[in-house]
């Protein structure tokens, strides 16, 4: 089978067999877990159709994976797994942004920031929009907060080019579609037409599929496909929205996009409970609110524990509480007043909890959205250790709801669910709710199954659908025929036969003739670490990691770890053994532990921390010992290596490269870093003489300045960040104390990325105690220069335990400290013409980008960053130990700077600036060199 499988794609090693490869792909956001017997990378939709043959010839299931957010079972497999997200990330923009052509591995946000600048955006709207994809999107049918049914995929699906069971490719919006479609799939043309003009013949057909999908449905096959088209190919395309990649792959969609509304106000209305809450929702619909979410008292319980919670809800003593989220959009000002003043009316007899406050500001907005679309991992991580969350999503008629949620609550206590939520799109009568439990024994699973029975008999007995937005899959595949009918069920499973008649397009979903399926494969999660052990495997993290196209994401470093644990439990050790031996690269050297999969993360996991702590606990003694020397000398450690970088820079390459790949040959790549030709030559030292009179911050120059030498963009040598830094602060008449003992000092990140807790903390002693005295016990800030060294110094500071009554030390980046302090009284200069801006991680994770823009936009009058920005993973000495890391990482992002064609290259970080000088062979200079420069007198000029 594997034989077959890799002759179907032109490199071999694009199908894996690896047991890591497996256990990693394996995971979903659902409470579901199948590992698969191969992972297959295709990076066409030929390879596709070729591995669609080969599977079907073998009989092997096969499965289409892209971000893995799906929360029903759908992307899981025994057989083959196939990512559908790696190589398919192209989008091109249509009509000024009124339509767009994407493929499916580009996230809903990647997209709408494209269209951002046409005033556009796709109409589904999923919560998971950073990770999810449009091939979930349209597998799905993904709909939404705001777009309801009215901008979801289907209504605002175009055309799909999709790779059919049989490797037929057909673009449904080709002029010869049909006819394409007729001469290559004769059985299915001729099939489509059938079971259309059977649906069409049968009235009671007709009313069962109208009512079904006047609201929000995912149940089943969209087989008002069959109704409202009338060519096969048209039906073809439509019945691929929602199918869950039981029908075929699709390899690219077009769709018509909807407006951006620019002006929008956003509240939060507390009621008294659930029943209030619901029973407001007609006024607040008549009144022509564009969204009504709903969350429970639970929903605002979990919320009030996470960070950036607003006031509202951080600041609410919840008893039986309830929250609608409402929001207006409109074109103008003027509309958005009025339909303000409506809402206003609305709200009035409402008997509001606390009075509602809408906000116009989009960081307030973001509050609110940001609680809201990350409840479900937020809720999920909340839950008790070594459980599983199950999320469901139903519908009903929106008069029904009230009802519905009191009935579940009902249900909860019931079945002994405590703790469980209720949130949603209220507006839409469609709500979320979350059990935890271990669904492991056999009263566990009995409790599960009479609950979910219960739960058919209540939302179909109210009109409803069982799924509204997060697909069939196996959770619901058992009771499609009981909300359809037998009728309408066959007219299903004819469907299924007709795209795939061996049946191995990712069998088991949608449709499922075992009544306890739902109640088959689901997930152990055991305790791994406490770090992590919040994690739901959402995947939110995944877009933002810097390793994701190259070995492991934080998703997959954590399933893999709770993979190896469960080997253990399970008595399996070979496996265990297995998954180790590759784990070490995969996940712990290859992390760039940059905690940018933080800033994704709805429990505000950092999985770097994780793998700090195993790269502590793995460092041998020898390396404990070189580490914690290396602490206490360690300024003729920059030194030493200052010199010999300024020695390499006069050495032919073949020279250098030599001996450097023996050494890394002999003592291991993980130690020995790899010499490249963008390296600089050495820096200069930090020390400065003590200035006379009062400073007015004290100024710690990064380390990194002295191992690593200025940029000389155009041959022509800058005079560095820290001179640069200096002669700004002098013309805008500030004083700056460097601590004389600055040569042997450091922020402490070489020890704590390294997991050399020794040297660490003997760094972090001598550095708190050099600031103290040079702040005056903290009474001067702390400026430095590089963002990743002002992170660290951060993080000692948070280590420290201050003595009684002694002041906290500040510290604040220096491109912060120059937005505020030396911009506004700059003299008239001229700026460049065009910047291209790299924002780093830590720049990210302290929240200085916008300070950085402000000093990008200072030096040019345009200011580029690449949509594909991320982080460049050069991590200190990360990128020079695996250079393979940085260039996964940074590949897309130098293909978007080499079209910029800008006049400068800027970061805020000088190995940042070396990883992306490597990357596009244009030289990265820090914004504070570029600055200088261009407000430095003319007569001054070096």
């Amino acid at each position: 089978m594997i034989a077959a499988l890799r002759a179907a794609v032109a490199d071999a090693a694009r199908v894996s067999e690896r047991a890591i490869d497996r256990h990693a792909g394996a995971h979903d956001a659902s409470h579901f877990l199948l590992i698969p017997q191969a992972v297959a990378t295709p990076v066409d939709a030929a390879e596709v159709g070729a591995l669609l043959r080969a599977s079907a010839a073998q009989g092997v299931p096969l499965t289409l994976r892209s971000g893995g957010t799906s929360l029903s079972g759908q992307a899981v497999t025994d057989g083959v797994l196939v990512d559908v997200r790696k190589h398919f990330r192209g989008m091109e923009v249509l009509d000024d942004g009124a339509r767009v052509r994407v493929k499916p591995g580009v996230t809903v946000r990647m997209l709408n920031t494209r269209l951002a600048r046409y005033g556009r955006k796709l109409g589904p709207d999923p919560a998971s929009e950073s990770a999810c994809t449009i091939g979930g999107v349209v597998a799905n049918n993904s709909s939404g907060m705001h777009c309801g049914t009215a901008d979801n995929a289907y209504r605002t699906l175009e055309s799909v080019t999709v790779v059919l069971p049989s490797g037929t490719v057909i673009d449904t919006g080709a002029a010869d579609a049909d006819e394409r479609l007729r001469a290559l799939e004769p059985a299915l043309f001729d099939g489509l037409l059938r079971l259309a003009a059977r649906v069409r013949s049968n009235p009671a057909s007709v009313r069962t599929i109208e009512e079904q999908f006047s609201r929000k449905n995912t149940m089943g096959y969209g087989l008002n496909s069959l109704l409202d088209f009338e060519t096969p190919a048209e039906m073809l395309a439509h019945l691929i929205v929602g199918s869950e990649g039981t029908l075929g792959f699709v390899a690219e969609a077009v769709f018509r996009t909807v407006p951006v509304h620019p002006h929008t106000t956003t509240g939060l209305l507390v009621f008294n409970d659930l029943q209030a809450a619901n029973s407001a929702l007609p006024a607040l619909v008549d009144s022509g609110a564009a969204t009504a979410e709903l969350m429970d008292a639970m929903s605002l319980k979990v919320g009030q524990t996470l960070r950036g919670t607003p006031a509202v809800v951080k600041d609410l003593t919840i008893r039986d509480h309830a929250a609608l989220l409402v929001e207006y959009s409109a074109d103008t000002a003027e509309q958005l007043a009025q339909a303000s003043a409506a809402g206003a009316a609305a709200l009035a007899p409402l008997g509001l909890s606390t009075p509602a406050v809408f906000r116009t500001d989009a960081a307030a907005r973001a509050e609110l959205w940001r609680l809201r679309k990350g409840l479900y991992a937020s809720v999920a991580g909340a839950r008790p250790p070594g459980t599983t969350a199950l999320l469901e999503d139903v519908v009903v008629p929106v008069q029904a709801l009230a009802r519905t949620c009191t009935e579940l609550t009902r249900l909860f206590g019931t079945y002994g669910y405590r703790d469980s939520v209720i949130f949603g799109h209220a507006k839409d009568g469609n709500i979320h709710f979350m059990l935890t439990d271990g669904f492991a024994s056999a009263s566990e699973l009995e409790r599960y199954a009479a609950f979910t029975e219960d739960l058919v008999d209540l939302v179909l007995g109210e009109g409803g659908s069982l799924k509204a937005e997060h697909g069939t899959g196996r959770v619901m595949a058992p009771f499609v025929r009981r909300q359809y009918g037998d009728e309408l069920y066959e007219v299903m499973r004819d469907i299924k036969a007709l795209f795939d008649p061996a049946g191995v397009l990712n069998p088991g979903v949608i449709l499922n003739e075992d009544p306890q399926a739902h109640l088959r494969h689901l997930k152990a999660v055991p305790a791994v670490a406490e770090e992590v052990d919040r994690c739901v495997s959402c995947g939110y993290c995944e877009p933002a990691c810097p390793s994701k196209d190259l070995t492991l994401t934080p998703r997959q470093r954590i399933v893999t770890l709770r993979a190896i644990e469960q080997a253990r439990l399970d008595g399996d050790p070979a496996l265990a053994a297995e998954l180790e031996k590759d784990y070490d690269y995969e996940s712990v050297q290859t992390c760039a532990v940059d905690g940018m999969c933080q800033t994704a993360c709805p429990v505000d996991i950092n999985t770097g921390s994780l793998v700090k702590r195993l790269r502590r606990e793995n460092a041998s003694p020898v390396a404990g010992r070189i580490g914690t020397a290396a602490a206490g000398r360690w300024a003729g450690v920059t030194r030493g290596a200052g010199a010999a970088l300024s020695l390499t820079a006069k050495l032919p390459s073949p020279v250098v490269r030599a001996p450097n790949t023996l050494a890394r040959a002999v003592l291991g790549a993980d130690t020995v870093p790899l010499h490249s030709p963008e390296l600089p030559a050495g820096g200069s030292r930090r020390r400065r003489p003590t200035p006379e009179g009062t400073a007015d911050a004290v100024y710690f120059p990064a380390c990194v300045g002295t191992m690593f030498g200025p940029a000389s963009p155009g041959g022509n040598a800058s005079p560095g960040v820290q001179v640069s830094f200096e002669d700004l602060c002098a013309r805008a008449g500030l004083t700056l104390l460097v601590p004389p003992a600055i040569d042997g000092l450091c922020c402490g990140t070489p020890w704590s990325s390294k997991g050399l807790a020794d040297g660490q903390q003997a760094m972090a002693a001598r550095t708190l105690a050099a600031l103290r005295e040079a702040t005056g016990d903290g009474e001067l800030p702390v400026i430095c220069d590089a963002t990743s060294c002002t992170e660290g110094l951060l993080a000692v500071i948070a280590g420290e335990v201050p003595a009684p009554g002694q002041r906290p030390l500040r510290v604040i980046d220096a491109v912060e400290f120059t937005a505020e302090r030396i911009l506004p009284v700059l003299g008239p200069y001229e700026k460049r013409d065009s910047l291209a801006l790299h924002p780093t991680c830590s720049s990210t994770r302290l929240g200085a980008n916008l300070a950085l823009e402000a000093v990008a936009g200072a030096v040019a009058s345009e200011v580029s960053i690449p949509e594909n920005w991320g982080c460049c993973a050069f991590a200190g000495d990360r990128g020079m130990l695996h250079p393979e890391l940085t260039a996964s990482a940074t590949a897309r992002q130098a293909a978007e700077i080499a079209e910029f064609d800008a006049g400068a290259h800027a970061s805020c970080n000088r190995t940042c600036e070396l990883g992306m000088t490597r990357a596009t062979g244009e030289q990265f200079q820090h914004v504070l060199e570029l600055l200088e420069e261009v407000t430095r007198p003319m007569e001054s000029r070096r």
